[in-house]
């Protein structure tokens, strides 16, 4: 038995009018196929001189409650859901006068445009919830071994290709795809709106609920249910490793700037490992309201540093180590104007990609001239961290999920350990070194100077190799440098090999059954200490 079903009647309830003239148009005239319609979209097609079978003609019902009820009848679930090689269901649609429908076309109410305006109701939002939609969606894309459905204004040309093809019908393969992609759609239908009502129970949004009731990322903690829902948004050259296919699929767009949101002003197809580095420079510039540059190898900063303005912070931060800056990925958070262009084609090493919220057009002149292949991303405003946005980590069978590290220096529970208290550029350096840690991979330690990461020591499996490493890269500029330390020294054999190399202060986490020692040797060696209570481990 063939697969191929001719397509002689199709019902079309949209929402989303683009595409549906040319796509309409083509299903009446090629194909001469029935179309039949609801409300607005009715309408539309008889504006194009299009005839129309109006659903409450096929119902014997007039639409209803505000158009609430007009498709939930057997005559439109029946024509879709009857098998049509089924005896039994060959007999009651003859019985009662159904009419098969070979080809459903329905997008849902706008539902998410509709809560992303500001100040809408909770009433407004519910009246936007599809009802009808979905129920055909379902009962066509169930019963695909003979309906074509169709979601999305997307997939119209594949529609009409696939009748092309068959003169007139629809092959089983693509049904089953259509079919696939609608379910797919209702789900994350759904799912937006099990989000949003959860939003509204929060305590917050008891008082006033609104579009986007404060996102506060678990407030009662973690949830027992969690839907993921996205969209292939690229293919990307490839993964960790050429061999491996990648892709960057895209939730709901954050409050904040994004490297997944942003757009691709020049250079190459980005690779997985692209955005991921640029992810991770991306957040640490967020930190500082200088201007910031880091540059970011193997998702760990090899240099970053802050300045009165970019031109000084781009060159500083390629200062601290320009071997490994070698195909890196810097982020800048601040727009890119032809003195920081200027300065950052004034190097002769190459980077593999650049991101900023915004460009000026004589500095995109510039990087396009000097780099053929250097992608060059526009983030938008950088906003404010959104507490909402989860840290996402796939195990095989699960995902290991949690808020995001979004502590900042909290000050006020810092506590000087040392008898010398640390001098102002002291303090300085080591509020730049502690929010820099945090961005490196533990065990991690970092030196900075003058505001400046000069050595880092990142993914180590204890602190003195970390320590030996940042000592390493800051070379003869440790002298007079501090350290950051993600986590408590158990021993204090890495404090003294960084006070021995020329460290003046310290700033750790503390808790170690072990910490005077680490305190009598920086009061030794006259060095300051200081204990926060935050850790920033970094996986």
């Amino acid at each position: 038995m063939s697969d191929l079903i001719p397509v002689r009647r199709a019902l079309i309830s949209v929402s989303d009018k683009a595409g549906l003239a040319d796509f309409a148009a083509a299903l009446h005239k090629e194909f001469q196929v029935e179309l039949i319609s609801t409300g607005g979209t009715a309408k539309f097609l008889r504006d194009l001189n299009l005839p129309v079978t109006d659903v409450s003609a096929v119902t014997n019902f007039p639409e209803m409650m505000d158009g609430r009820l007009k498709t939930l009848h057997p005559n439109i679930h029946g024509g879709l859901l009857a098998v049509r090689d089924n005896p039994s269901h060959q007999s009651a649609m003859n019985q009662h006068n159904i009419q098969p429908i070979d080809l459903l076309c329905v997008n849902l109410y706008p539902f998410a445009k509709t809560i992303e305006k500001p100040n809408v109701t909770l009433e407004e939002a519910i009246e936007n919830i599809d009802i009808g939609g979905p129920a055909m969606i379902r009962s066509a894309a169930k019963n695909n071994r003979f309906v074509l459905v169709v979601t999305s204004p997307t997939h119209y040309e594949k529609v009409l290709g696939d009748l092309r093809q068959h003169n007139g019908s629809s092959c089983g393969k693509h049904r089953l795809k259509q079919a696939q992609r609608a379910f797919a759609h209702t789900a994350e239908y759904d799912g937006l709106i099990a989000k949003y009502l959860a939003k509204t129970l929060t305590p917050q949004a008891d008082a006033a609920p609104s579009a986007d009731p404060p996102r506060s990322g678990w407030p009662e903690g973690p949830p027992l249910l969690l839907d993921l829902h996205l969209h292939k948004h690229q293919d990307l050259r490839y993964g960790e490793n050429p061999h491996q296919k990648a892709a960057l699929y895209l939730d709901k767009k954050p409050l904040e700037a994004s490297v997944a949101y942003a757009k691709q002003l020049h250079g190459k197809e980005l690779s997985y490992i692209n955005l991921l580095d640029a992810d991770g420079a991306l957040s640490a510039v967020k930190e500082f309201s200088d201007p910031a540059v880091c540059i970011v190898k193997h998702t760990t900063p090899c240099g970053c540093a802050i300045a009165a303005d970019l031109p000084t912070a781009f060159t500083r931060a390629f200062a601290g180590d320009p071997l490994a800056a070698f195909g890196g990925i810097v982020a800048l958070n601040r727009p890119i104007d032809l003195p920081t262009a200027q300065a950052i084609t004034s190097i002769d090493k190459l980077l593999e990609v650049i991101v900023a919220p915004g460009y000026d057009q004589p500095a995109l002149d510039l990087l396009r001239e000097r780099w053929k292949n250097v992608r060059l991303l526009d983030i938008g405003p950088l906003g404010a961290p959104d507490p909402a946005e989860l840290h996402l980590h796939k195990i095989v069978g699960g995902y290991l999920i949690q808020q995001r590290d979004l502590t900042g220096l909290n000050e006020s529970d810092w506590k000087i350990a040392s008898i010398r208290p640390p001098t102002e550029k002291e303090l300085a350096d080591l509020r730049f070194a502690w929010l820099i840690c945090k961005h490196v991979k533990s065990n991690a330690i970092v030196l900075a100077k003058d505001q400046m990461l000069i050595g880092a020591g990142a993914g180590q499996m204890d602190r003195p190799t970390a320590a030996r490493l940042a000592i390493a890269k800051a070379a003869d500029r440790a002298p007079g440098s501090v350290a950051a330390s993600d986590a408590f020294f158990p021993f204090p054999d890495a404090p003294e090999l960084l006070f021995n190399a020329g460290v003046t202060a310290i700033i750790h986490p503390g808790g170690s059954l072990k910490d005077k020692a680490t305190f009598d040797l920086a009061d030794a060696r006259s060095a300051a200490v200081v204990i926060t209570n935050q850790r920033h481990f970094k996986h």
